[in-house]
């Protein structure tokens, strides 16, 4: 997401022209509290088909008063922006572009241009606001790491102080263009403890843990600014490779932040994961021609996978596959290129490792790019299939609602959803609003619920719309740039079954940053045995009268205790894993008789 980041009118600035922590008034509560939705909930959608004229063409325009358009989706709370960072005159005012989000315990942190805000949604109904904090510098991107939050800057304007006023020389002390870091243990009133300067500053940033490391925390930057003057930090230079091997330009930074004494963070490699590459053919923005020889020089944004040892780099003109078992020193072991993308933005993992997702910000995030005249491949998701570190392209998913061309829409941000034996995916497309897709089979990628609002203004292009949206513990949560926080829950229906949300809801996180995807594992319990078999009965994977006899059994066994218990499911255990081999859904027989095995070692 590229928008340029303005200060306050002077009217609007804060009289010290320093960060500040604001606790909640009583009143915006009450005034945010009216923002959540109406308590009318239709009655789940059963069909196996989406809902036709799609309800999502042709909404109200507004901003706090757009239409709205859901299916098997519902909303639980809405909450409109907090005071130090709205400005109720001008919608789509910069101060109003909230962006990415990051969870810690009860508390979601939402990044702002202007700073952040944190949430507290211990009562997801009613989340209500602990803290706000300006600190201008960019987009605002946010991550944790137990007692710590990090912040990316970017912005010539930001400051090392947090004001307000900018920085009017061309080489400053008081320009901060990097990492900021800060103490959270009171997240009601947060430090700014430590900042990392960096040449190109941090567009995005991505927090990096290392199972040989616990002392330490490492942060990818990936900085897509100009570079900076050496006269302002030392070592800068935006030469070509061969006319500066220590360019700026085609390389990432690591940052070791050590746990206990943040203060000492500093770079610690800049690794060059761009050497080598091509210069890449994309698409023009306006129109079908492509445009040549384009250098790439920075990632967007890393998506790491720690479990597996893997990051996915949108990296511009190149979607990146990077070894991280040296988390200090990423290597890139694969690349791939699209000319049907014009920017590649960022990635996802599926939980078994073996597919990825890139999505291409067409358009920078700012521009209408879902409209029915824009073909399905353009802004759209990219699915590889991923076998021993080779990517290879299977199909496009892009929203399959078209928009107006008021709306800027684009594939962006979103996270797994933890349902077991399925990937689905929860994502952001800005004023496209919010999609659901379940991609299990990467070359029928297929959409199953989504929410939308109409545009922010019916006479003209006024940006807004989600930024990003993830999967928190049992919630959809939404990250609105110019509407506030958006929190929704799945509803059961012909595609998803309440069983699987249950499951879904077993996986609980103390903390989400979702570029460093965690590997879901599943407590041993009887709604995930139960979510295995309503996909066998869905997909006609056993016989209808196998599938109803494995219900009684679970429910027969459920009811039972101690080594009776275990020995029934013992036996309906081994009964499937006997069964699997010859079943129309081997793999999934198989993923329930693991699931009935778990079941019976956790009895005592």
């Amino acid at each position: 997401m590229k928008f340029e980041w303005f200060t306050d009118r002077p009217e609007r600035q804060l009289a010290t022209g320093r960060h500040f922590s604001l606790l909640v008034p009583i009143a915006l509560l009450a005034t945010a509290a009216c923002a959540s939705s109406s308590s009318s909930v239709p009655a789940p959608d059963m069909s196996a088909s989406a809902p036709s004229p799609d309800p999502r063409v042709g909404l109200k325009a507004g901003w706090m008063d757009a239409g709205e358009a859901t299916w098997n989706l519902a909303i639980v709370a809405k909450r409109q922006p907090s005071e130090a960072f709205i400005n109720a005159s001008t919608p789509g005012d910069r101060r109003l572009i909230n962006s990415d989000l990051a969870f810690l315990g009860n508390y979601v942190i939402q990044g702002n241009y202007s700073g952040y805000q944190v949430w507290d949604i211990s009562k997801p109904g009613n989340p209500t606001l602990r803290t706000s904090y300006v600190c201008p510098g960019s987009q605002g991107d946010v991550s944790v790491y137990r007692h710590l939050m990090f912040m990316s800057s970017e912005d010539l304007r930001g400051r090392t102080d947090c004001g307000m006023q900018g920085v009017q020389d061309t080489v400053s002390k008081d320009r901060l263009r990097g990492i900021r870091i800060f103490d959270i243990s009171d997240i009601a009133r947060p430090k700014l403890v430590s900042s990392v300067q960096t040449c190109r500053g941090s567009h995005t940033h991505t927090v990096v843990t290392d199972p040989n490391d616990s002392a330490n925390v490492y942060i990818y930057v990936s900085g897509s600014a100009s570079v900076r003057s050496h006269h302002e930090l030392e070592g800068c230079s935006g030469k070509q490779a061969e006319e500066d091997p220590n360019t700026a330009l085609f390389r990432i930074e690591v940052i070791r932040v050590p746990v206990a004494a943040p203060e000492q963070a500093k770079i610690v490699s800049s690794p060059r994961i761009f050497t080598g590459l091509a210069a890449v053919m994309t698409h023009l923005d306006t129109g079908t021609n492509l445009r040549p020889g384009r250098q790439v020089t920075q990632c967007h944004d890393i998506t790491v996978y720690p479990a597996i040892g893997l990051a996915g780099g949108a990296c511009s003109g190149y979607g990146l596959l990077l070894d991280i078992h040296d988390v200090a020193n990423p290597k890139r072991i694969g690349e791939v290129s699209d000319p049907n993308f014009s920017f590649w933005h960022s990635a996802t993992f599926n939980n078994d490792g073996s597919k990825v997702l890139f999505t291409d910000e067409w358009g920078g995030g700012s521009a209408p790019r879902c409209r029915s005249t824009d073909k399905p491949e353009w802004g759209a998701n990219a699915i590889f299939t991923l076998v021993d570190g080779k990517m290879t392209f299977v199909s496009y998913y892009k929203l399959p609602a078209p928009q107006t061309a008021f709306e800027n829409c684009v594939a962006h941000n979103g996270s797994l959803i933890p349902v077991p034996g399925r990937d689905i995916m929860v994502q952001a497309w800005y004023q496209g609003g919010i999609s659901v897709f379940d991609w299990t089979d990467p070359a029928a990628a297929k959409e199953i619920a989504y929410f939308d609002r109409g545009p922010m203004d019916a006479t003209k292009l006024v940006s807004g719309g989600h930024w990003s949206v993830y999967w928190y513990n049992g919630y959809i949560i939404g990250s609105e740039m110019s509407r506030g926080l958006d929190i929704l829950q799945l509803r059961p229906s012909a595609f998803l079954s309440q069983n699987e949300i249950d499951a879904a809801k077993t996986v609980r996180f103390e903390y989400l940053n979702a570029q460093e995807q965690p590997k879901l594992v599943w407590p041993a319990s009887f709604v995930v045995a139960r979510a295995f078999v309503d996909q066998l009965v869905r997909a006609n994977g056993l016989s209808s009268d196998r599938s109803s006899a494995i219900t009684r059994d679970l429910s027969r066994a459920e009811k039972l205790r101690g080594e009776e218990q275990r020995a029934a499911l013992t036996q309906l255990a081994t009964q499937l894993e006997g069964e699997a081999q010859g079943a129309r859904d081997s793999a999934r027989v198989q993923m329930l008789a693991s699931a009935v095995k778990a079941l019976a070692g956790k009895q005592p």
